[in-house]
């Protein structure tokens, strides 16, 4: 897993984008066997021509490409770690899933937006968030529509633990007791007149 869309508050916005890019572009790409390779190619071809058409359609409506945003080379999957700012949910970017190299950077103001545009998909596997505030941790995780949800932490999988979605991200859970349920059928018995 990894997340599509990366929404920061508008305080520190314009800071975080600056700092992400900077790493951005200092990550190799390259054969994944290599060391010093951090990004490898895309699974096909038609994975490199989603993530074309994602930015495009960004460019074409008003996002501004920080780094990166091209394919490398003529043969291959390879594409550049790209981030884009100024994108708005509208774009293809904010609503698909694209599974690349792809940083969509989505502005906003108060944590009632910025749930509302998370929850503004088809997809709901998994969602990460940072907060000190324990109030407002507890009311966001509850109202993420995603299946499972990090706080504070980007790496949540564990084998004990439930793994699984909701809406267009799938149905059921693997790993944990909750995965086993999905191999068991329930028999209902309901015994009258004794």
């Amino acid at each position: 897993m990894s997340a599509n869309r990366l929404y920061v508050q508008k305080r520190v916005y314009d800071e975080f984008a600056e700092k992400f890019t900077a790493h951005a572009r200092r990550l190799r790409v390259g054969d994944g066997f290599e060391q010093d390779t951090a990004i490898g190619p895309l699974i096909d071809n038609h994975a490199l021509t989603k993530i074309e058409a994602h930015v495009d359609d960004a460019v074409k409506n008003g996002a501004i490409v920080r780094c990166g945003g091209r394919r490398i080379g003529t043969s291959g999957t390879f594409f550049e770690p790209t981030v884009i700012t100024n994108v708005v949910s509208s774009m293809r970017i904010a609503q698909e899933e694209t599974f690349g190299p792809l940083a969509p950077i989505i502005r906003f103001d108060d944590p009632e937006q910025v749930v509302r545009y998370a929850n503004d998909t088809i997809y709901g596997l998994a969602a990460y968030f940072y907060a000190s505030n324990l109030r407002r941790v507890w009311r966001v995780a509850e109202a993420l529509e995603y299946g499972m949800v990090g706080i504070n932490t980007g790496r949540m999988s564990s084998e004990a633990a439930p793994f699984g979605g909701i809406k267009q991200s799938g149905i059921g859970r693997e790993g944990s007791r909750h995965g086993l349920e999905d191999y068991l059928e329930m028999k209902y018995l309901c015994l009258g007149g004794l």
